[in-house]
């Protein structure tokens, strides 16, 4: 099967069309329509196999969470994802493998409503480069370096999950139990938070996706702003499956360190606490003047926290 051939067999039907795109798969280059008085935003993240996923990661996983962790990105910036372009590098061509990869792709694509407009094949090493790209009206993009002393900070969904659930896969621990498989839910199928990303336009003054770890992610948040930060180390949120199945050793590296949770990490100025409260957030803790993250144990006691998320190059 040549490259072309691929293509129009996988991929120029995989997503839903739509209005505003001019000219899509089939030509040099697609052509978009941008709303009128907005912004473009645009986000590009790659996934090599071994290193990103485990090699042997269901491929309908595979095209879900390659998706996933764009649109994590787009919802971050309260954008509106609308379109997307897919580099894929194969080592041979696997007709299953393609049909379940494009399953998985194609069930995120159609949940979200972004369409597929290019992009490129060749033979390589299995690796994947996504580039997602939305809109915002200008000027309204959630951003890292809104975060002011006294604003709250606020985490969506549950915390530590996915570190948990590869943890157990490499440890060789296969998911059999209920509480097992959802942990392995949240690490192969993550939920990027779209709807809560327009909904935080006008409330949040910064925000960013946790894909690298609560504590390494919020330090980009706190670098930009120029501030610092305080956690109550026992209002992170966990879910049943993570509270029954994770060591107690284990709890706080997991959720401050574990990556993988593509939530959303939010500041919210005091005037807007109330209207946060509203939406599927839970208040974790608060940003300060002084520089650092600091953790806060049940007596009150605070302490200062360095260790850091997931790094690409240590």
């Amino acid at each position: 099967m040549d490259e072309f051939t691929l293509i129009r067999r996988h991929f120029a039907t995989l997503s839903p069309p739509r209005e505003d795109v001019s000219l899509g798969i089939g030509d040099d280059a697609a052509l978009l329509a941008i709303p009128p008085g907005e912004e473009l935003v645009v986000t590009s993240d790659m996934l090599i196999a071994g290193r990103h996923f485990p090699a042997e990661t269901a491929p309908a996983d595979i095209g879900w969470k390659a998706l996933a962790v764009n649109l994590s990105d787009l919802a971050a910036m309260g954008a509106q994802a609308r379109w997307f372009t897919l580099a894929l590098s194969l080592p041979e061509v696997d007709e299953q493998w393609l049909v379940e990869f494009t399953r998985g792709l194609r069930e995120l694509a159609q949940a979200t409503g972004v369409a597929l407009v290019g992009g490129d094949t060749t033979r390589g090493p299995l690796t994947l480069t996504i580039t997602a790209l939305g809109t915002v009206p200008a000027g309204r993009a959630l951003r890292r370096s809104g975060a002011r002393p006294g604003d709250a900070i606020f985490v969506s969904g549950t915390l530590g999950d996915a570190a948990l659930a590869l943890r157990h896969w490499q440890g060789g621990s296969a998911a059999r139990t209920a509480r097992e498989k959802q942990l392995r839910q949240r690490l192969d199928r993550p939920t990027p938070r779209l709807a809560l990303g327009l909904a935080l336009r006008g409330i949040a003054s910064a925000a960013i996706d946790l894909s690298d770890g609560l504590a390494g992610d919020l330090g980009h948040i706190l670098a930009a702003s120029g501030v610092g930060a305080s956690l109550d180390a026992q209002a992170l949120p966990m879910s049943d499956a993570f509270a029954d199945l994770v060591p107690d050793a284990l709890r706080d590296e997991l959720q401050l360190t574990g990556g993988d949770d593509y939530e959303l990490c939010v500041c919210v100025p005091p005037q807007h606490i109330e209207a946060a409260g509203r939406l599927a957030l839970t208040r974790i803790g608060r940003i300060e003047a002084e520089p650092g993250l600091r953790l806060v144990d049940a007596e009150g006691r605070s302490q200062a926290f360095t260790s850091t998320g997931y790094r690409h190059f240590p």
